[in-house]
């Protein structure tokens, strides 16, 4: 999908931002939420909707979303958790009934918690007790309420219930049950969304240093989901910042064919200067992208619908 015009811009967003909207209302009043179990049918769809426009696009307004501000983190990261696991699942050739049992989990893993996980985000000192017994317990309350709430996939919920048990990091998935398999790809999914996030307590991390650290948390016998979030994404995915060879900045646009070169939109000169025009570079060329830089690092004020329309250009050199 090409961006022709602001307005095409400002409705992508706007179906984003009324997607992330409506989640975060059924995630916050579940149980004032009627038919819930077909709200999140719904919402996956609307999902899947906005990714077949453009995947690199809804990965560049996601990534934006996530890593600059903590401001309703709960449905934020559901989202991007949402999009990301329907990504690998996709990539990973799962069967569709496991696909949307994925998605559906990663939607609500964390709905016991909502509204202190938004809190926990705004919050600059550490979980109080009564916040980390809440935290240790989500998974097990979270499958209960779902339960209470019409969810009758039996994998839906027991995905949610071990999607933190160290013991599917431990599992072999070539020989792992599909239930661990599909809450080890929500493990990490999680815990990477987690990483790039921002907290009034800490800044997020890059992208890659996130990617970088699930594939060094990997056992050899698990690295199977560290390498397929690496392929979907990239090394640095589109809406991320990177600082190429020659000192310039750039944003990630899309992804290339070679996960650690995608195209970028180069958006300041070597002296740190912002340039009126970004320009769009295959950082298959030189300069490469000599490091990735979290969002918090960069004070950039960027008119995106005119980076997002040099994506055109992108797309047609991948092609």
């Amino acid at each position: 999908m090409n961006i022709q015009s602001e307005n095409d811009y400002e409705d992508l967003l706007a179906l984003w931002s009324d997607l992330e909207s409506g989640l975060g209302v059924i995630l916050s009043n579940p149980t004032s939420t009627q038919e819930f179990t077909r709200r999140v049918l719904q919402y996956d769809r609307w999902m899947q909707g906005l990714l077949q426009r453009d995947p690199n696009v809804g990965l560049y307004l996601l990534f934006q979303l996530a890593s600059n501000s903590p401001v309703g983190y709960s449905a934020s990261h559901a989202l991007v958790c949402a999009v990301l696991t329907h990504l690998i699942a996709v990539e990973m050739l799962l069967p569709a009934h496991e696909r949307n049992s994925l998605v559906h989990a990663a939607l609500t893993m964390n709905i016991a918690m909502t509204a202190m996980q938004d809190e926990l985000a705004t919050q600059a000192d550490k979980p109080s007790a009564a916040q980390q017994e809440l935290i240790r317990t989500h998974a097990a309350n979270g499958t209960l309420l779902l339960a209470h709430l019409g969810v009758v996939d039996d994998q839906w919920l027991d995905i949610i219930s071990h999607h933190h048990d160290d013991a599917v990091e431990r599992a072999d998935l070539s020989s792992a049950a599909p239930n661990t398999r599909l809450a080890r790809i929500l493990k990490v999914v999680d815990r990477y969304a987690a990483m790039i996030s921002p907290r009034m307590s800490r800044a997020g991390r890059s992208a890659t240093e996130s990617a970088r650290s699930i594939m060094a948390h990997a056992s050899a016998k698990t690295d199977e989901v560290g390498h397929a979030l690496v392929r979907v994404v990239g090394l640095y995915p589109p809406g991320t910042y990177v600082r190429l060879d020659n000192d310039q900045l750039a944003i990630v646009l899309r992804r290339s064919s070679q996960h650690n070169h995608p195209f970028v939109a180069v958006i300041s000169k070597p002296t740190g200067e912002w340039l009126a025009t970004p320009s769009l570079h295959g950082t298959m060329n030189v300069p490469h992208i000599r490091t990735a830089l979290a969002a918090s690092d960069v004070r950039a004020r960027l008119n995106h619908f005119h980076i997002l329309q040099l994506g055109a250009g992108a797309a047609q050199s991948a092609d």
